[in-house]
């Protein structure tokens, strides 16, 4: 291998097939080692990289790019194949046990994983996939193999980093290990083009992974706009969940871990409650999501801050729950609460928006970029929660501020639909085959 290639991680070109004249890929594998595009959001690792997949897999089978999507195996029994929609392929990947097994545990079954993506490579005619698409650190170990292996473009998606995570970490929480940053800093060195949620990310990718600024492409996420709609509005979807008329609900939801804060929402709503004893009998607080990452290690945990707040008459514990039902409570809420200490995006911001409600959210990330402060919601800066209880008082003191801003914020969403997110990854997609070709021509050459 020349010393351009062991230098920058690029795959050999002696593996490359003979070059095809398309412009356009035509069959992606895409990667997703540790969550499921089958599993159930909010629940375990599951969350709005699974929605992501779904979602952008489902729009590019629209625009004639087939997708294969392998994951880990996490149940025994599992069909080797199933087609979540037309042109979109779910492969079973056996890996490890199925049960049990810590996303700490996962880089142990890289190897085991590879195998499998190679055994379904195998099957195949040479060629069958023209791109690797990766999300997440774990997949993009598996991918550089693959791309390398196949003589076909890797393109990878970070969706969180581990410097970042590990730069805002709240009180108490894991850091991330060595051997993932390490991993990243590879996958960044091997990749044909990265793909960022927002242009902070990309500007992240180039500080802290060194990454060649012509190589990363910002892509904003979509929501799905005919799930996620104002619909018939605020009175009925209280009415079908059994929540009263007249409250202020904030809602928070999502995974339950210390990198979401809800503990931050239930802190704010106890200091607006010892100012305004007044608004109890009219608050009600529904936390939609069960326990995740190093949250699992007390799940019981934000159960016992809420009685130790004095605040879990007024808290409803709620397990995840689906697309359709989750659009019904983001109907139902004043507004949508996300503390989060780091997000790279944020699309539980854009589903709630989009379902006309506003956003009350810490300033980190690509949040930002997903709420208009002062327009569709409110950003704040820092952790503490005097400061979202102070907005929260607004909402409960201006009827019509939730109303309002719940206009603005559908309006805003709608420029957030996955047809675009799928088009601007097509386009990537193309950049990514070209300037993988005319490297390959070079060393040819």
């Amino acid at each position: 291998m020349s010393q351009y290639v062991s230098r920058l991680g690029r795959r050999s070109p002696s593996a490359a097939p003979r070059l095809r004249l398309h412009r356009r890929p035509r069959r992606i594998a895409m990667l997703s080692v540790h969550t499921s595009p089958l599993h159930q959001p909010g629940t375990g690792d599951a969350g709005g990289m699974n929605v992501y997949i779904v979602e952008l897999a489902q729009r590019l089978a629209a625009i004639n790019i087939e997708v294969e999507i392998f994951t880990r195996a996490t149940a025994g029994g599992l069909p080797p194949t199933v087609q979540l929609a037309p042109g979109v392929l779910v492969r079973h990947v056996d890996a490890g046990p199925y049960e049990g097994l810590a996303k700490e545990d996962l880089p142990a079954q890289l190897c085991a994983f590879t195998h499998g993506v190679m055994q379904a490579w195998a099957g195949h005619r040479p060629g069958h996939y023209d791109l690797v698409h990766s999300h997440y650190w774990l997949s993009g170990h598996v991918g550089w193999l693959a791309a390398q292996r196949w003589g076909v473009p890797l393109v990878h998606a970070m969706h969180t980093m581990a410097k970042v995570k590990n730069a805002n970490l709240a009180d108490g929480d894991t850091p991330e290990p060595a051997a993932r940053v390490i991993g990243e800093t590879q996958i960044v060195a091997a990749a044909d083009r990265l793909i960022a949620n927002t242009a902070e990310e990309a500007d992240e990718l180039v500080r802290h992974y060194a990454a060649d600024p012509a190589g990363v492409a910002v892509v904003h996420p979509g929501v799905n706009l005919d799930r996620f709609r104002p619909a018939d509005g605020r009175a009925a979807a209280r009415a079908r969940l059994g929540l009263p008329q007249d409250a202020l609900i904030p809602l928070f939801a999502g995974r339950i871990q210390p990198l979401k804060a809800p503990d931050i929402l239930l802190r704010a709503v106890a200091a607006l409650l010892d100012e305004r004893p007044d608004l109890r009998s009219r608050i009600l607080v529904p936390v939609v999501g069960g326990p995740s990452g190093s949250g699992l290690a007390k799940p019981e945990g934000l159960q016992k801050l809420a009685a130790r707040l004095g605040v879990a008459d007024v808290v409803r514990f709620r397990p995840p729950v689906g697309q359709e039902q989750l659009a019904d409570w983001f109907r139902a809420a004043s507004v949508l609460v996300m503390p989060s200490y780091s997000e790279s995006f944020g699309l539980v911001a854009i589903e709630a928006q989009a379902a006309g409600t506003p956003v009350l959210a810490a300033s980190v990330g690509g949040l930002p970029v997903a709420v208009r402060d002062g327009h569709t919601g409110f950003l704040v800066d820092g952790h503490d929660p005097a400061d979202y209880a102070r907005v929260l008082r607004r909402f409960a003191d201006e009827p019509s501020l939730a109303a309002r801003m719940g206009r603005a914020a559908a309006r805003h969403a709608q420029s957030f639909g996955w047809d675009t997110a799928a088009a601007a990854t097509a386009d990537v997609y193309t950049a990514a085959t070209q300037s993988h070709r005319r490297r390959v021509r070079s060393h040819h050459g």
